[in-house]
């Protein structure tokens, strides 16, 4: 469930909506949405009946949600309700009861609050999409009090079921209803004649017309009052029509004869619309089952360990961070965090698409969600709630889901005209099949059976159903897709740019050689290089670090440590000799003091020509000098050059941007096959040469891992982000890796190139079932009831063809 999130200039909402069903239907709640004073942009899914709504950052969210809710009320739609139960810790008595009740009240979206003093509960109805339980938990908690989600106990399945309940009675009734009136027309061609009398043709055929068809007049109704219309309309007026025109065969006078009834066609197209309904509404529900696959791995406890008590079990809501947390072998980890005590193997499978367990020691991080295997653990909680890795995973997924590709734009212009212009050819079709003597029963079934037929839904479905099922079974195999534009960006790729470090080699280098200038032990050159670099997170301070610590050296104070971008680090050290201005940096800082390698040329080049990346330690002020020379060795990643011959296969070329020094990137390029490398490139840079290759006509993928990436990631056609980097690269990406697998690029523009190819197939298909279907209905070549099982089986052919994305499965390395 997504509600609002803020950034500098805007507000985002997720609002659920009930009552579209077509295309039009969606550009009718945008214009609507669009019209809200403060709203800058409004995005309508109709697979996931949800609208993403951006606002001014200064529109008052209380004021805001009531305008969004009478937008979509004037639309003719309403904003759907969920239902929300919180324990509720901290009463003491009824004042304790109007307090809680009025601070949840205040918050934006929420239509009733009921508290129990008894069973400590809150029952809660809110707008769906807008209020979750996490703002309800912090209203309570400003208030004094303590609170947690009570979660269903089969994980959600009894609403589902009731869902399914509520769509499936009415089909099984209207089939009930049309079953008689049908069978006559089946028997007919066997030479049978159970004609029903005309009394009894209208008994059964009422009920289904005006008490199972109902929503199609209310809905109907709604966009006539909106100035618009939807399937609905089309399916109300075809089926009144029919109708009406028995209604009239049957009371005016014949003399006796048996009339020409049509209630049969009344009946059974709207039995078949609501057949189709109800298949379209199982198939949404699995394009969204990756969401809710990640969400059933949320554990509902954790077992806290407190000072010296035994193991307390909790609601995970209820667990803080800072938090030590118990996992008995076998259980899920519930919260993300360090592990401080004990070793295991944990499952990831569903949360990086990694299919084998996972080493897992004290000190490393553990996810919330994973299994884990026959040992114990004691960890410590970094991350719970919103800020878990499992809810930002499920917060992609929605997102992606819920946006809008841009090719859905021009989808969306034509479904704006499109039933305007089909009651256009019904009308025609009636005045024409008048006009050329055919009859009035005739030219009416002709008008009908155009009405009936034309099936806007498939339109509206065709691209959000498929972007559902891809980038749902991209994020159970690891590949987090955080918007459809990259989505269906990826399979135009012509270039992919990778980052060095952490990217295509392990991230993880070591020292491998520190060499002392004239006149400097090599022991005290590695002293202060540590000393530089303490505090630093980066890959090869942590392998200075670790040197120096090994080499059992004591660590010297430093004082004024920071960072040089796109060059090293600086810093002022004190040792038994007195205090120096330390800098530790590539080729570009010792050009920067006027310094040569000197002595240390020979080597230096030796060791960048066997793929060592090479840093110089200097020192500044007013007579520089060359202190020595650190070399590091990284290890490629075991799928590394995999991944690049399948790139390669696919004519997608790859190059190479990195800060490090020529010799090293030419080696590593050269281990893997890589087309082309640019060495010490700047970050800044990095951007500039994306932008290059766009330039060329290029469509360009950048994959990093760094802070130093993100400016790149930002300026690529497709950012694609490791998630084993920062999270500065993550945001700026567009697709983001569950694991740190370079194999993995070139299966997420696989899925970008199948899902890309299922939307252009329900394209065609729904634009080719109406361009087809309404001139055939209009001569006449279409009876009514075939029209709406043909209206029904598009819309459900559109969603069960993007289904069928769910048998894609990762090529194995």
């Amino acid at each position: 469930m997504i509600v609002k999130r803020s950034c500098i200039v805007s507000q985002t909402w997720s609002v659920g909506i009930e009552g579209m069903t077509c295309a039009s239907c969606v550009g009718r709640v945008e214009k609507a949405l669009g019209k809200v004073p403060g709203v800058t942009q409004a995005s309508v899914n109709l697979a996931t009946e949800t609208a993403v709504v951006q606002a001014d950052a200064d529109t008052a969210p209380a004021a805001l949600v009531e305008a969004i809710e009478a937008a979509v009320d004037k639309a003719g739609y309403q904003v759907t309700e969920a239902h929300l139960e919180l324990a509720v810790s901290g009463m003491t008595c009824a004042s304790c009861v109007n307090r809680i009740e009025k601070a949840v009240l205040a918050v934006p979206g929420v239509r009733s609050a009921s508290v129990n003093l008894a069973t400590e509960r809150a029952s809660v109805q809110a707008l769906r999409g807008m209020v979750d339980a996490q703002r309800l938990i912090e209203a309570i908690r400003k208030a004094g009090y303590e609170a947690s989600e009570i979660e269903a106990e089969q994980g959600g399945a009894p609403d589902e079921a009731a869902s399914m309940w509520r769509t499936a009675w009415p089909v099984g009734v209207a089939a009930l209803f049309s079953a008689p009136l049908l069978a006559p027309m089946l028997a007919a061609p066997f030479g049978a004649h159970w004609m029903l009398p005309a009394w009894l043709q209208w008994l059964l055929a009422t009920p289904v017309q005006f008490w199972l068809g109902a929503r199609f007049y209310r809905a109907g109704w709604k966009a006539l009052r909106a100035g618009t219309g939807n399937m609905d309309l089309l399916v109300a007026l075809g089926t009144s029509a029919a109708y009406g025109l028995s209604l009239y065969e049957w009371l005016r006078p014949n003399g006796g004869a048996m009339p020409h009834l049509y209630f049969e066609a009344s009946a059974v197209v709207i039995t078949l619309v609501l057949l189709g309904k109800w298949l379209e509404a199982n198939a949404k529900r699995q394009t969204v089952a990756a969401i809710r696959a990640l969400a059933a791995l949320r554990p509902d406890t954790a077992r806290v360990l407190r000072g010296s008590a035994p193991a307390e079990q909790v609601p995970v809501g209820d667990v803080r961070v800072g938090d030590m947390v118990l996992v008995l072998a076998g259980e899920r980890v519930p919260v993300d965090g360090v592990i401080r005590e004990g070793a295991s193997q944990l499952d990831e499978s569903l949360l990086t698409g990694e299919s084998l367990p996972v080493e897992k020691r004290e000190g490393a991080h553990v996810t919330g969600g994973s299994i884990n295997g026959a040992g114990t653990l004691r960890v410590e909680t970094t991350a719970v709630g919103a800020e878990s890795t499992l809810s930002r995973m499920i917060r992609l997924v929605e997102d992606a889901q819920a946006a809008k590709a841009p090719i859905q734009r021009l989808v969306d212009k034509v479904a704006a005209v499109f039933v305007p212009v089909v009651l256009g050819i019904a009308l025609l079709t009636l005045l024409v099949s008048g006009w050329a003597g055919i009859g009035l029963e005739a030219a009416v079934l002709n008008a009908v059976a155009v009405l009936v037929i034309a099936c806007p839904c498939a339109l509206g479905l065709a691209t959000p159903a498929a972007i559902m099922a891809g980038t749902g079974v991209a994020a159970r195999h690891g590949i987090l897709i955080k918007d459809a534009e990259a989505l269906e960006t990826a399979h135009r790729v012509t270039v992919v740019v990778f980052d060095k470090t952490g990217t295509l080699t392990e991230g993880k280098p070591r020292l491998t050689d520190h060499l002392a200038a004239p006149g400097i032990e090599a022991a005290q050159l590695l002293q202060w290089a540590a000393a530089v670099q303490a505090g630093s997170s980066h890959p090869l301070a942590r392998a200075v670090l670790a040197a120096a610590q090994e080499a059992g050296l004591a660590p010297l104070a430093a004082s004024e440590m920071s960072a040089l971008p796109g060059r090293g680090a600086a810093a002022r050290v004190t040792s038994a000799d007195g205090t120096h201005e330390l800098r530790l940096g590539n080729e570009r800082l010792l050009d920067e003091l006027k310094l040569s390698a000197g002595a240390l040329a020979e080597q230096a080049e030796r060791l960048a020509q066997a793929g060592r990346t090479v840093s110089w330690l200097m020192e500044a002020g007013a007579q520089p000098r060359l202190l020595g020379l650190l070399a590091f060795g990284d290890t490629v990643k075991a799928h590394a050059k995999a991944a690049i011959e399948r790139l390669q296969a696919r004519g997608i070329r790859t190059m190479m941007v990195t800060g490090d020094n020529t010799g090293s990137a030419r080696a590593v390029a050269d281990a893997l096959g890589i087309d082309e490398i640019k060495a010490r490139v700047l970050p800044e840079h990095k951007a500039e040469a994306v932008a290059a290759l766009r330039h060329d006509g290029d469509v360009v993928a950048m994959v990093g891992d760094g802070i130093n990436d993100a400016p790149a990631l930002a300026a690529a056609d497709v950012g694609i982000a490791m998630s084993t980097g920062t999270d500065v690269a993550m945001h700026a990406a567009g697709i983001t890796l569950m694991r740190g697998d370079p194999a993995l690029v070139a299966d997420a523009i696989d899925v970008s190139q199948r899902t890309w190819s299922k939307i252009r197939q329900n394209l065609f298909w729904a634009f080719a079932y109406n361009v087809v279907g309404i001139p055939l209905a209009a001569l006449g070549w279409l009876n009514p009831m075939i029209a709406g099982a043909a209206m029904a089986a598009s819309s459900v052919s559109v969603v069960s063809n993007a289904l069928l994305l769910k048998r894609w499965r990762p090529r194995a390395a």
